[in-house]
Parts: structure tokens; sequence; C-alpha cells
């Protein structure tokens, strides 16, 4: 890994990404890491321009020369004006949402444009200009449509004017990482593994992969040397001290055999002498 290395990455807004950054500065304090907030519309952009290398995305995104990995879903909620009616469910199913207007692409919300009111009648109004999520909130607090946003939007961007429930029947968002196709760093590689959950001593890490292959190798098979004299010495010392044994205890019996013999001569003699 490079001594010294500046990651750059971008989020966009709901994305909380301190955990990693202190993950990551705890296994990597020669890389530091420079986070950086960027709108959902700039998101892509930020990866091909160069101003960021990796990047938290909302998904989905235009994947043209990009790898994209998912993280995690979110939970969608309807946001309105604080006296709204979604204010008295604790979740809003989508086909409650068919008569309201939308401040947003209806293409997004595939569910409640199948459903909704004003564009199956084809009275459905363009969108006013909204060059921010401020601006939409701006509208929404005036009381002139609706938002369906990811949870953790809807909080950061939370007013006492407004409104949030969760509704269902709508795909829940997801986000994801996202960085140029074809880059292989291994910085990126080694956050992309923070990020999944993998641990420091993760053999997938590029820092565990790193390390082990300048680690000293191992001698395979045999060894040679003192370990070798060693043994050698120790099995022949057992040989020779079992070949001894065999042959102490083999005297033995022979000593044993001409001991017995003996006693009997002499037993015979002294019972002719008596005679």
């Amino acid at each position: 890994m490079p001594e010294s290395r500046v990651l750059t990455v971008a989020f966009v807004p709901g994305v909380t990404p301190g955990k990693w950054i202190r993950r990551w500065e705890d296994r990597m304090p020669q890389c530091p890491l420079l986070a950086s907030p960027v709108s959902e519309a700039d998101q892509v952009a930020v990866l091909h321009r160069g101003e960021a290398e990796i990047g938290f995305v909302r998904l989905p995104v235009d994947r043209t020369g990009l790898n994209v990995i998912p993280l995690y879903a979110e939970i969608p909620v309807v946001v309105a004006p604080k006296d709204h009616e979604i204010a008295v469910f604790d979740e809003v199913p989508v086909t409650e949402l068919a008569a309201e207007y939308l401040l947003q692409d209806p293409d997004l919300f595939p569910e409640w444009r199948d459903i909704s009111d004003q564009i199956r009648d084809g009275a459905r109004k363009p969108l006013p200009a909204m060059d921010s999520l401020e601006a939409a909130l701006d509208l929404v607090e005036a009381g002139l449509g609706i938002l369906i946003l990811p949870m953790s939007v809807a909080r950061q961007f939370s007013r006492r004017s407004l409104r949030s429930r969760p509704v269902t029947g709508v795909v829940e968002p997801q986000i994801g990482l996202a960085w140029l196709e074809g880059n292989m760093d291994p910085v990126i590689e080694e956050f992309i593994g923070v990020v999944r959950g993998r641990t420091a001593q993760s053999s997938r890490q590029p820092s565990v992969q790193a390390a082990q292959d300048a680690a000293p190798k191992k001698i395979r098979g045999g060894v040679s040397g003192k370990g070798a004299a060693d043994r050698s010495g120790k099995g022949s010392k057992k040989t020779t001290t079992a070949a001894g044994g065999s042959a102490v205890r083999g005297a033995k019996g022979a000593g044993r055999g001409a001991k017995t013999s003996g006693g009997k001569t002499k037993g015979h003699a002294s019972k002719r002498g008596r005679r």
C-alpha cells in the first residue's frame, strides 16, 4: 500500500459516512480520507470529472463507465404539510396518494404513476422550476404538492412545518458504492472492504494480501543440517539400544541355562556318593 495517499470520497444527502471514515483512519493512517457531500444530480458527474474517486450514490444511476455495488435499502416516506391527512397514519399506502400532485418525475415512482388520477385524466401540470431539494420542500410547505423521499433525507431536511410518514407499495431506494470502471487501485479496494464490513485481518483485503506477500516464505519438504542430524542420531541411538538390549537378554538367558545344568549334575553326584 502507498505510504502517502489521499482518498477522495463523495456522498449524497442521507448518507452518514462517519463510521466508515473512523474505521479507515484506524486501519489506514498513512492514507488520509477526504469526504465531500454532493447532490444526487451531481453524484455520478463528480466521479467522471475526477473530483471524487469513489462515491456513495443513491440508486438507480447511469452505470455507463462505472462499477456499482449496492449496499443497503432505505425506507421511503411521503412528505406533506403538517396539517395534511397523512399525519393520522402510521404508514401510508401509495394508493392513498392517487389524488396528490407529486413534485417529482412520475417515472421515478411507477407505482404512483400508474394510479395517479391526474395522469389518468391527462390533467397533470408540468413540474415547477426546482433547482434544489430545499426549493422542492418550499413548494411542499406552500401546499403545492408532496414528495416521496428516503427517510434519511427527510430527517436531514426536516422542518417543523412538514410531516413525513413511511409509504408502502413503492420500491425501496438503495444506497450503493460507485467508482470508475477499470480502476483497480488497491486503496479503493481496501475502502470497499471497510464499507462492506471486512475485518482488518480479512484475507480479501489488499493490505493483508500485501503483508502476506512480504512475509518470509517457509521451506517446505525435508530439512537439512542440525535438525536432520539430530533426528538421524536419535534414530540410531534407539536402534543401538534395542539391539544391545536383545544381546544382554540373550546372554542372561544363556547364563541361567548353564547354572541350572550345573546344579543338576552336582545333585546326581551327591546321591551316588551316599549310596
